[in-house]
């Protein structure tokens, strides 16, 4: 009993002194902030167009969205290149994500649906997750590369899923492939019949027409859950560098990493779920894991 008194006195002191710590190490960063300050950059909710081709915009999110495609063509294609049969480098990497990959799409779809739904949610993951790292970059990060037009100065380089625009695309061609797979599990029938359903009366009705708005509405849903998160994480760092000096954004932009994949996995994962419902027939319950 003698020992623990010292502890617990030590426990409160430090307890005591936490609030007048921190209030320190503020006064400090506030110090530095002001000496060391760093220019906040304009943050745009539209993508900026740097020029045109033929009449078609081309803007700063279309560029960084290519360059996102070339990077997963380059690193997969080195990763193919010259394949053996114990993997090492950057084939023992992609192999481990295709791997992880494809175990959730089975734990989601099943084994067999799984595969057969890989294509789409595969492609989905990784490339919202090189858009969505791609703003930690230099150059993407609180937009330091400009392209001067006359006296404006546009940012070059811009996240592609903090462009609505995309994020938008993405939710179209997810409900597209649901509505597709739908009709390719359970025929024209079942899928008419989720939304036209003259057997049920106004009950069957009104269920139908739930059922369109709901399709309808996981494309506002996609578009807009991903492009917020990323929005506000591009405006965050873009903002944070401007109150408090770099090394202090570092914490922000190890969550924004964090972020960027849960965002991916989310977006994935959710496709890979409707389309798994849409799929099953009410008549074959049990089939799809037959496999």
């Amino acid at each position: 009993m003698t020992e623990t008194v010292p502890a617990q006195d030590a426990t409160r002191k430090s307890g005591r002194n936490l609030p007048v710590i921190l209030a320190i190490v503020g006064l400090v960063l506030i110090v530095v902030g002001i000496f060391f300050p760093v220019a906040l950059a304009p943050v745009e909710i539209r993508a900026s167009v740097l020029t045109y081709v033929g009449g078609f915009p081309i803007s700063n999110t279309f560029i960084s969205g290519w360059i996102s495609i070339v990077v997963l063509i380059v690193l997969f294609g080195l990763a193919t290149r010259s394949m053996q049969l114990v993997p090492t480098g950057i084939q023992n990497l992609a192999e481990t994500v295709i791997e992880g990959l494809v175990d959730l799409a089975e734990n989601v779809a099943g084994k067999q649906k799984g595969r057969e739904f890989f294509a789409l949610f595969a492609t989905i993951v990784l490339y919202v997750l090189v858009d969505n790292w791609m703003e930690l970059l230099p150059g993407f990060t609180n937009a330091t590369i400009y392209l001067q037009q006359g006296s404006d100065k546009i940012p070059l380089f811009r996240s592609p899923s903090a462009d609505l625009n995309l994020t938008l695309m993405l939710a179209l061609c997810a409900v597209i492939m649901v509505q597709f797979w739908s009709i390719k599990h359970t025929g024209w029938g079942g899928w008419a019949g989720k939304f036209i359903n003259l057997r049920g009366g106004p009950i069957g009705l009104y269920v139908g027409l739930l059922e369109l708005i709901s399709e309808i509405a996981k494309i506002i849903s996609f578009s807009f859950r991903l492009f917020g998160n990323l929005f506000a994480g591009d405006v965050l760092l873009a903002v944070i560098p401007s109150l408090v000096p770099w090394v202090v954004v570092l914490p922000f932009m190890g969550l924004e990493v964090f972020v960027g994949l849960i965002q991916a996995l989310v977006f994935g994962l959710l496709t890979l779920a409707f389309v798994t419902m849409a799929t099953i027939s009410h008549g074959h319950g049990g089939s799809e894991h037959a496999h």
